[in-house]
């Protein structure tokens, strides 16, 4: 049986939209399924685990990154369900890494009769305060204050939305940001290895896909099926240098200058001189100045298509 978890608040509202068009084509078919809304940031979490308790095998989530985010985060045990998704967000840099298609009624017909499966891993994040999973990336940082600024500003994300330049928000606010951003010292350890700490930095992002922002490919190398974590490290830049990088970001070609560090490792440990903004799957509602990046021992099925 199928359980979908839907957005409906998803791209400006056509969340809901969608999900109706869809639910013809399931009900055309004679589809045994179940369908929940998410109601409030968070809840897709709690829904996952509901489901966990149904008769459902197959758990589809119809929404962006943080939908998606959540809902891996409340999964209880990643082998005992198949995870898809619909993607209908903003952003959308799951499917993008995982190349998935756009149009939501041939993802729901791959989904139907699925033909290549993927087992991927998720990550998790930790600080002294609490523990979430993750399926894009996490961070901490310029990138985690950009993802907060960028959820509050909903009336520039609903226009952009509305002209399909959704993805554009991140990138408005964060040439916003970065005029007055203060970079910190931060230290970090890889695995078992001697702590490495850079001065002014502005974020460290763990990336189990390649891409975080609507469209960064922030860490070129991550594979979410590697059983590693890719990490980038921004420091030392001027405000200017960034912002002559920032576009090459799109095709991940900034991993060559000067400034910009990439790792990858099973877990990183971060610490910062100040307590600063973290994300979860553009989801920044976290603060601290202790974090701790790493991978679930499981890996989850993922129909791609």
């Amino acid at each position: 049986m199928y359980a979908f978890i839907v957005n409906p608040n998803s791209r400006s509202g056509l969340g809901l939209k969608i999900w109706e068009q869809l639910e013809l084509i399931l009900k055309e078919r004679h589809i045994d399924y179940q369908i929940y809304f998410t109601r409030r940031p968070g809840h897709g979490a709690k829904l996952a685990a509901q489901i966990c308790d149904t008769d459902a095998d197959t758990l589809v989530v119809l929404g962006g990154d943080g939908t998606i985010g959540e809902v891996v985060d409340g999964i209880r045990d990643l082998t005992k369900l198949t995870l898809a998704y619909i993607p209908i967000g903003s952003g959308n840099d799951f499917a993008r890494s995982m190349k998935l298609t756009k149009d939501p009624t041939k993802a729901l017909l791959h989904i139907l009769n699925p033909t290549d499966y993927a087992y991927i891993n998720v990550g998790v994040l930790k600080t002294p305060q609490i523990e979430r999973r993750y399926a894009v990336s996490s961070g901490i940082g310029f990138d985690a204050d950009v993802c907060y600024h960028n959820n509050l500003s909903s009336k520039l994300k609903h226009f952009l939305n509305k002209c399909k330049l959704g993805k554009l928000s991140y990138t408005a606010i964060a040439l916003h940001l970065l005029l007055t951003s203060n970079p910190k010292s931060m230290r970090i350890t890889l695995d078992d290895q001697k702590p490495i700490t850079f001065p002014k930095v502005y974020f460290i992002a763990a990336m189990n896909q390649r891409y975080e922002g609507g469209g960064f490919e922030f860490c070129p190398q991550a594979d979410p099926k590697d059983d590693l974590l890719d990490i980038i490290v921004v420091s030392g830049l001027s405000k200017f240098k960034i912002l002559c990088l920032l576009p090459t970001a799109y095709k991940g070609k900034h991993t060559k200058f000067k400034g910009i560090y990439t790792y990858q490792c099973k877990s990183a440990k971060i610490e910062s001189v100040q307590v600063l903004p973290v994300h979860t799957d553009g989801e920044a509602d976290l603060r601290s100045d202790t974090v701790t990046f790493a991978l679930e021992p499981d890996r989850i099925r993922f129909i791609r298509s």
